[in-house]
This record gives structure tokens, C-alpha cells and sequence, in this order.
């Protein structure tokens, strides 16, 4: 097998450029003066490779016992739970860590990603929803903030929906009590200055010095879950949960409402057929033509996908669309203007 490296191949316009990672070249250049977006995740829930592909290997699946076979780093059919990183570098040259998304397999990605792009800490947290995808990592938050057996840290701010709030505080009460009850004993714990946004596309909110819009979208129709927008020179969405736009969201982000995308990262659980609480690929690419971005890129990908064969089939989907579409994949890193 031809070894893999991660990078966004192939180029689909002069947005970005490619960095290949076996260069030491590119690794010196991770931490420059200029904007980045690192794809911590890109699978679904599950995770890619599907455990029951490779307990029950009679199941016919030749993406699962692949993604196993090659080490992940060279293998873009290995897919962790869906979480972007925005590394920010505003004008001063001060570079910020604003993650989106902290789901099961959170410290997979950090010592994955953390290591091999020289992320030294994490600034702020977003939070799309409460489900396990995006939040069941909460507790490795404390491996990458500073050590203090009495937790006398600055605690990092996460920007959530109350609804999120209170679930967390439920499956994670010890995170959100500030003080330790009488006769209990005080444990090392990540620290969490928990800030509520609201639900909606015309209340913005700061986190680390970059604006982002909440764009509320269905995830099925008895949930809401987040979106957001962010970037000044490039606009970009990224929106992981999805099963329906509203009119109001989709007006903010679409070429016909209120102004073409730079890029958009989009939703697709299956390659065929449809799902009550996600788009899958007919359903994405519908969308795609209707919010019509300058180029787009897809995540939260099940095991039904091959990254090389099927994006081959986008890129000759894109030829005929105008719209240049490709999978993401774990690892992947945009160097981009914000």
C-alpha cells in the first residue's frame, strides 16, 4: 500500500495549500504566523474503524479491517469522533487554541495531533451539543492544562447552550461544582469556567479573540445543535450534527442569503440512503449546491466510506457542480487567513 500522507490531496483552489507532513519543512511551519484549522476527528460516533467489523470479521466491510491494518497516521480511513481545532493567528502574532467538540476519543487526538502539530495548550472550547461525541472527552481536559494537585489553575473558558449546561452538570457534576462538599476529599479535576451562549444566529460571542456566530440546525426534529460561523477574511461554517437547516440559519451561510462561504464543513453519516438525525451524501450534497460555498469539505463519516475512492467520485461530482466537495480526514491541516 502506497504510504499516506495527511494533507488535503488534492487541491481543490488556492484557499490553502497543501503541507505535507513527511517534510520536516512543514513541521518547523506548523506553528508560523498564520491561521489554522487542524480536523481532530471526522468519523461518527462510533469512530471508524466499527468495532463489530473487527470482532465479527464475517460482516463484508473493507474499510474497517483496512483502517486496522494501517497505522493511523498514514490511514485516512481511520476516523475519531468528529472535533476541529482552530489554531488562531491574529495580526500580533500570538497564536490562540480554540477546539470545538471534545467527544470520546479526545485523548487519542491529543497525543495523535497535539504531538505531531506542537499544540502546547488549549484556550478555549465550544460546544455544538451535549452528546457523547462532544463532550465524553471533558474529563482528559485537565491532561492538557497545567498541573496543580490543588487546582489552582486559570480554568480554561467553554462556551455551551444551557440546555448543554445542564445536562453536563448531571454527567459531570464533579467539573461544574466549584467547591468541595464537607468531609470530601479535593481531587484533581479539569478546570472549566463554564459560559452560556445563546441559540441563536444574531447573538455572536468571542472566544479567544475570534467572533463566532451560533448557527442552530435540527438533529432530528426533537433536538437543536449548534453550528458555528467564524473568520473575517474567510468565512467559514462548520456544522457536524445536522439533520435539517432551518430558513433562518441557512440564510446566514448560503451564496443567495447572506453572502458566499469561503468554506463550509458539513455533516455525511452514510453514503447512501437517509438518516432521521444526520444528512447523508445525497442529502450533503443537496445542501451543498443550495448553500453553494466556494468549496467544501465533509465529516463524520461512517465506515461506508473509503476516503480514496470516494473522493475520486467528488471530484467528479465537483467538475460537474462547480462546487469543489472532498472527505476530510483526521489530521488534515489548512493553513488559512481568519
Amino acid at each position: 500500500m502506497t504510504k499516506y500522507s495527511p494533507s488535503f490531496a488534492p487541491p481543490l483552489s488556492s484557499l490553502w495549500k497543501t503541507s505535507d507532513l513527511d517534510s520536516p519543512m512543514a513541521a518547523e511551519d506548523h506553528n508560523g504566523g498564520r491561521s489554522a484549522l487542524i480536523f481532530l476527528g471526522t468519523g461518527c460516533s462510533s469512530a471508524v474503524p466499527n468495532a463489530m467489523c473487527l470482532i465479527q470479521p464475517s460482516n463484508p466491510c473493507d474499510v474497517c479491517p483496512q483502517a486496522l491494518s494501517t497505522p493511523p497516521d498514514q490511514n485516512p480511513n481511520y476516523r475519531c469522533n468528529t472535533s476541529l481545532l482552530i489554531d488562531y493567528c491574529p495580526s500580533d502574532g500570538k497564536h490562540s487554541y480554540i477546539l470545538i467538540d471534545v467527544g470520546k476519543t479526545f485523548r487519542e487526538q491529543v497525543i495523535r495531533w497535539f504531538t505531531r502539530y506542537k499544540i502546547p495548550r488549549i484556550d478555549s472550547i465550544i460546544l455544538t451539543h451535549e452528546h457523547a461525541d462532544a463532550v465524553l472527552g471533558l474529563d482528559d481536559i485537565r491532561a492538557v492544562q497545567p498541573y496543580s494537585p490543588t487546582n489552582d489553575i486559570d480554568p480554561t473558558p467553554i462556551y455551551l447552550t444551557q440546555y448543554a449546561m445542564e445536562s453536563i452538570a448531571e454527567k459531570f457534576s464533579y467539573l461544574v461544582k466549584k467547591k468541595v462538599e464537607e468531609g470530601k476529599e479535593l481531587r484533581r479535576v479539569a478546570q472549566l469556567d463554564w459560559r452560556i451562549i445563546e441559540e441563536n444566529c444574531e447573538t455572536s460571542f468571542v472566544a479567544s479573540g475570534l467572533q463566532f456566530i451560533p448557527l442552530p440546525v435540527m438533529h432530528g426534529e426533537d433536538y437543536v445543535c449548534l453550528g458555528y460561523l467564524f473568520g473575517e477574511r474567510c468565512r467559514i461554517a462548520y456544522i457536524s450534527d445536522v439533520s435539517r437547516f432551518p430558513a433562518s440559519t441557512e440564510h446566514v451561510i448560503s451564496k443567495d442569503g447572506a453572502g458566499q462561504l469561503d468554506l463550509l464543513i458539513l455533516d455525511t453519516l452514510y453514503k447512501t440512503g437517509s438518516h432521521n438525525v444526520h444528512l447523508c451524501l445525497p442529502q450533503t450534497l443537496e445542501a451543498v449546491k443550495r448553500i453553494c460555498p466556494k468549496q467544501a469539505l465533509l465529516i463524520g463519516m461512517t465506515h461506508q466510506f473509503d476516503h480514496h475512492k470516494d473522493n475520486k467520485f467528488l471530484t467528479e461530482w465537483s467538475e460537474r457542480e462547480g462546487i469543489p466537495v472532498q472527505l476530510a480526514h483526521d489530521g488534515l491541516r489548512i493553513p488559512i487567513d481568519l
